[in-house]
């Protein structure tokens, strides 16, 4: 029987698999167990499957796995509900300054702080890069990575169909070497507030809240003056906090545990 957990950081939820005394899910089965119980209807249910582990480079090791079998690099809801559960569990604590955490996007930092008795989480999301501008399918496209590949699209309103839109750009061969690319739609409401719309590649589909995105919007947003330094992203799901210090990222939000369970499946396990 392996013991999982179900934790959502704005609705982009995750099964979390613990890992930190010994291996659960070898390496070589955990694309395919992602695929199976990501399902919603046949599995458990998720945007992704976290694992937790040691590391000999930080406090902590996460590795994602999505319902296409793919591995990204990081998430930003994800690494919050990860940090949430070792909190949790007590594998950090509140007086641990800049926890460490690593990730294939390299080692982030990450601090605790307790607001009205909920755990907010901030993250150094570190400095995006391979900032573009394209021209890509009638559309005005700004291209960078918060830790994995997103484009950003401003838009006036919502009132046109993501997935008639979103998957062009997301297979468009300019983003091929990285695999394609997350597409988020961005509406800028006022100085300290954007609106925010999320395909998500791995997942293929419109997700609830998207960490890395927020984070692509905010700063696309900024460096155009279209917003201030500090700003709320609105998702579907719930609200983030993005800053930006000296072109350095930071994501502030919550995690949420949902319910814990085990599974028992021979085929896999």
């Amino acid at each position: 029987m392996i013991e999982f957990t179900k934790l959502h950081g704005n609705g982009n939820d995750f099964i979390l698999i613990d890992e930190m005394d010994n291996t659960q899910i070898l390496d070589d089965k955990k694309p395919e167990f992602a695929v199976k119980y990501c399902n919603r209807r046949f599995g458990i249910g998720a945007d992704g499957v976290l694992f937790i582990s040691k590391s000999k480079k930080a406090d902590i090791k996460m590795r994602l796995f999505q319902e296409d079998a793919s591995e990204p690099e990081m998430c930003g809801n994800g690494i919050r509900c990860l940090v949430k559960y070792a909190f949790d569990k007590g594998y950090i604590d509140l007086n641990s300054n800049n926890i460490s955490v690593e990730t294939l996007a390299g080692i982030l930092t990450v601090s605790l702080q307790k607001k009205e008795e909920e755990l907010w989480i901030k993250v150094n999301m570190g400095k995006p890069f391979n900032y573009n501008k394209y021209n890509l399918h009638g559309l005005e496209v700004y291209s960078l990575n918060t830790g994995v590949p997103h484009t950003v699209i401003f838009v006036e309103d919502f009132k046109f169909s993501i997935m008639d839109i979103a998957p062009k750009i997301r297979y468009d061969s300019t983003f091929e070497q990285y695999n394609g690319t997350n597409v988020n739609f961005a509406k800028v409401i006022s100085k300290e507030k954007i609106e925010i719309r999320t395909y998500e590649r791995g997942v293929e589909a419109e997700t609830l809240s998207c960490g890395t995105g927020s984070v692509a919007a905010a700063f696309v947003a900024h460096m155009l003056g279209k917003v201030n330094s500090k700003s709320i992203i609105k998702t579907k799901g719930g609200i983030l906090n993005i800053s930006i210090e000296n072109d350095i990222a930071f994501m502030e939000g919550t995690a949420t545990t949902v319910f814990r369970g085990a599974i028992d499946d021979n085929e896999i396990l």
